[in-house]
């Protein structure tokens, strides 16, 4: 399987590769970035580990590496000040992703190709590569709130003192402001959250609080986000590159089939596959949570339709 990550030579984009290239799944990364020299000395640099590592090919270079790609994964962008939203990147991200959708769509693409938006914000800019690619829905993924929901666990974990592997805990809606905590299916090695020693409501509020503030403490103490953005990079990309059928927060644009949300994209657990979204899941949600979920829906369709009608 061959992935090219267009934004290869940022921050994103390059611990995205290293992930991969440290997964030994997919045969060849190709970093595609505007600093050309940049992305090649990441390729480069990456190429001297694999010895150690895998049998893969790592490149650089431009558009021409998109037709024959199997993953298209966007990670270019524009960097979120500290004192902004996600959903604030918009006006400055939006030219930017569409001159990126518009190269993809003058080289072409395969019919079988997945591609997946890392670039934020990422549920208005999936919806936009969605409704420009011309490939099916379902093969048009956001990475959604696989990072939040992966940061809510290691944060949980350690508030506890528990294994982070066997922690799961959900985020879903939005990637930014309005995400929701699904505390009603979390645990720690199969046992509710309610039951662990130590649990307790401002516990979870403050490690709620943590995790939807995560990007902007990394952008604070380190100039942005980039090992876990990588990793959760590579949860999505593995479930498709082995076909694992994985349930993941992904973002992908509704159809109304699930807790009645349409025409917008956003995270609820989908089945990740070869195919991309093969299917949603409508898990059991506290009626607090589905509320949010729905809200949360809401919160990004204004700025989803301003986006639509500007870029036509």
């Amino acid at each position: 399987m061959k992935v090219s990550i267009i934004g290869g030579g940022g921050l994103v984009g390059s611990c995205a590769a290293y992930a991969l290239q440290c997964g030994g799944i997919v045969r060849e990364i190709a970093l595609l970035d505007v600093n050309a020299n940049l992305a090649a000395g990441h390729a480069l640099d990456l190429m001297h580990g694999s010895p150690s590592i895998a049998d893969q090919l790592l490149t650089s270079g431009g558009y021409e590496h998109v037709p024959n790609s199997d993953v298209i994964c966007i990670t270019a962008g524009l960097r979120r000040k500290p004192e902004e939203s996600r959903l604030d990147l918009i006006n400055r991200n939006t030219d930017l992703f569409s001159s990126i959708l518009t190269e993809i769509q003058k080289v072409g693409v395969k019919k079988s190709a997945v591609v997946v938006v890392v670039s934020n914000p990422v549920d208005i800019l999936t919806s936009l590569a969605a409704s420009k690619l011309g490939l099916p829905v379902s093969q048009v993924l956001g990475l959604g709130t696989q990072l939040d929901t992966i940061r809510f666990c290691s944060l949980i974990s350690d508030a506890l003192k528990a294994s982070p592997t066997q922690t799961r805990a959900l985020i879903l809606g939005e990637h930014g402001d309005s995400m929701v905590p699904i505390w009603s299916s979390a645990t720690v090695g199969g046992l509710s959250l309610e039951k662990y020693p130590g649990w307790n409501s401002i516990l979870a509020e403050k490690i709620f609080t943590r995790t939807k503030g995560s990007g902007a403490e990394c952008l604070s103490k380190k100039g942005g986000a980039g090992f876990a953005v990588g990793i959760a990079i590579r949860d999505v990309i593995h479930a498709i590159a082995l076909d694992q059928n994985r349930i993941l927060p992904v973002s992908t644009v509704q159809d109304g089939a699930c807790y009645g949300i349409r025409d917008v994209a956003i995270s609820i657990p989908t089945v990740v596959g070869r195919t991309g979204a093969v299917q949603r899941v409508e898990i059991d949600l506290w009626p607090k949570e589905l509320q949010g979920l729905r809200a949360s829906a809401a919160a990004i369709k204004p700025t989803l339709d301003t986006v639509m009608k500007r870029v036509g």
